[in-house]
């Protein structure tokens, strides 16, 4: 039996907003806890029965951030879940476009950052090829390599195959409802970031969305890790500046402390300030070789 856990979801008339990673999600467990091979997204499926049992018929769930590399078996397996779900409507809220299987796949990808051993990855892809092949024989849609399937350890491809659910990026939604666009119009600078900026950055995360829709805005990338081996590929993506937050000398637990992350996101902007004014001063240069350890 796996670990309960409160999870919520938001209500809307008949409209559900659902977040995976209430359920399921990386930051419910602890580190030496995180195990893809035996986490499961069974409270997935059961946040999408009780919105239907509310009433609900519109779905807007986000993806990401989970700490389960099941291809949704879990989901799947909450009793009455496919047929209460049938006839809904479902946007994927997903800002990377990884397939089920393969180099980019969920296995190979994602489940290295949820806890999984190099071995752990060969039994997980296994495992996927398997779900991809039921998959196929259940609903005669072949998720292996579709872009988002391999999203919130396979969730994606589930959702779609299974409900229909149809894919859009995630930051792109929620930049048109906070209207970006026309916030950026007047802008002198934005300011974007995550956690870890590295080669996923630039394949529809987050801060590689807010970039796009910027315009001839400069952009800064402020995120709490650069890898180093992606740094310069970010500047050649447009970024003005690459930033590094958090100092390399602390442990992740206290990284991700609140008070301590706001700490090193003040220190960072202050250290860069002349980068940064020399961005506001010359806003054609598109790019500033920014500090990096």
């Amino acid at each position: 039996m796996g670990l309960l856990v409160d999870a919520s979801y938001g209500i809307a008339g008949d409209t559900a907003v659902i977040e995976v990673a209430q359920a399921c999600g990386l930051q419910l467990l602890k580190a030496d806890e995180r195990n893809p091979l035996v986490a499961t997204s069974r409270g997935v499926g059961e946040l999408l029965l009780a919105a239907r049992e509310h009433g609900c018929r519109h779905f807007f769930i986000g993806l990401g951030g989970t700490a389960t590399c099941d291809g949704g078996a879990g989901m799947l397996s909450v009793p009455g879940l496919r047929e209460a779900m049938a006839g809904v409507s479902i946007e994927l809220l997903c800002d990377v476009d990884n397939p089920f299987l393969g180099p980019r796949g969920a296995a190979r990808v994602f489940a290295p950052q949820k806890g999984a051993s190099p071995s752990d990855v060969e039994v997980l892809e296994s495992r996927m090829a398997s779900l991809a092949a039921r998959i196929l024989s259940d609903t005669g849609v072949d998720v292996s390599a579709v872009p988002g399937a391999g999203a919130a350890g396979g969730l994606g491809g589930a959702l779609m195959a299974y409900f229909g659910a149809r894919l859009q990026g995630g930051i792109d939604t929620i930049l048109d409802i906070l209207g970006f666009d026309k916030a950026v119009a007047g802008a002198d600078l934005v300011i974007t970031g995550e956690g870890k900026s590295d080669a996923q950055t630039l394949s529809g995360k987050a801060p590689y969305g807010v970039l796009k829709r910027s315009g001839s805005v400069p952009v800064v990338l402020l995120s709490g890790r650069i890898d180093n081996h992606n740094h310069n590929a970010l500047l050649a993506a447009g970024f003005h500046a690459v930033l590094e937050a958090s100092p390399r000398d602390l442990p992740l637990s206290t990284l991700l402390t609140p008070s301590v992350a706001l700490s090193n996101l003040r220190h960072a902007v202050a250290a860069n300030t002349l980068i940064i004014s020399d961005i506001l001063s010359a806003p054609l240069v598109k790019t500033h070789q920014g500090n990096h350890p």
